[in-house]
């Protein structure tokens, strides 16, 4: 696939009969084992130490059986930390992708993947659409950047999802860090300058084998709809803990972290919405995470 032909429509595809899993301990490998255990479909659970996208050498051996689609839910996800070890990230989040696409490649399996909102700089006031100007600011996102480079220059059979701000009713993620600090605090404040859109791992898999399903390919974006800032995320959550804790609003130069972070990063989901139906609010999926 050409760099810039961002998107394309195959014919519908048939449920997959045999799936890989990798980063099936993260928070959307899980929500992917749970959808297919329901479905009935056929998967295997690949995750740490026994597969490791820092360590190479265990990839031989978990793509040793034959699938007809590989879903890649693995990833450095550290933002802070990619700040002080890029070169880490980089492996996970752009070598590996690429040495993942060229095992697919070979077996002619399709590749699912997943990207961020942060491999976009945060200066626009509209959603961003899939195919707005790549410009990160910190190395998280300049990681993810370069591994959807990798991706698209090696190998068009794949479905590359970007999306943000992740939770899930496991794993560490934002809405359980809120959850507990609401539970043991009588005040939390939050940055109130930072605005995206919230998404639930359930969310993205049960959406992304959609995707797949209606033939689509290419770079696509999945969030759940509507948006808010951090501080309306995590005032959304303190109602739904019908919780009496103060939710006070900050600024980010008043919670500095080593990773700059987009004060804009809402995805465009219109494509996504045309193809496959409207996403689901995101304040319903957040309670189901808290709650």
């Amino acid at each position: 696939m050409n760099e810039y032909a961002w998107q394309r429509i195959n014919p519908n595809r048939s449920l997959p009969q045999r799936v890989l899993i990798l980063g099936s301990s993260g928070m959307v490998g899980r929500a992917w084992c749970e959808h297919l255990k329901c479905l009935g479909i056929e998967y295997t659970a690949a995750h740490r130490p026994h597969f490791d996208l820092c360590r190479p050498e265990t990839f031989d051996k978990t793509f040793g059986d034959t699938f007809d689609l590989v879903v890649n839910a693995a990833a450095w996800t550290d933002v802070d930390g990619a700040e002080s070890d890029e070169q880490s990230a980089l492996q996970a989040n752009a070598y590996a992708v690429e040495q993942i696409s060229a095992h697919c490649a070979s077996v002619q399996a399709m590749l699912i993947t997943y990207s961020t909102d942060y491999v976009f700089d945060g200066m626009a006031s509209t959603p961003y659409p899939i195919d707005a100007p790549i410009n990160p600011i910190n190395a998280y996102g300049r990681s993810k950047a370069l591994g959807e480079s990798l991706l698209r220059r090696s190998n068009e059979n794949h479905l590359l999802i970007r999306t943000s701000w992740v939770h899930a009713p496991w794993g560490k993620n934002f809405a359980l860090t809120m959850r507990s600090l609401i539970a043991d605090r009588d005040e939390v404040r939050v940055v109130t300058d930072q605005r995206g859109r919230p998404s639930s791992a359930i969310s993205i898999a049960e959406g992304s084998l959609e995707l797949y399903m209606n033939g689509a390919s290419g770079t696509w974006h999945l969030t759940d709809s509507g948006e808010c800032t951090w501080y309306g995320f995590a005032r959304e959550i303190r109602d739904a803990l019908g919780s009496a804790c103060s939710i006070e609003p900050c600024t980010s130069e008043e919670f500095v972290r080593p990773a700059q972070r987009p004060a804009f990063s809402t995805l465009s989901i219109h494509q996504t919405e045309k193809l496959i139906g409207p996403r689901p609010a995101w304040q319903s999926r957040v309670r189901e995470s808290v709650v």
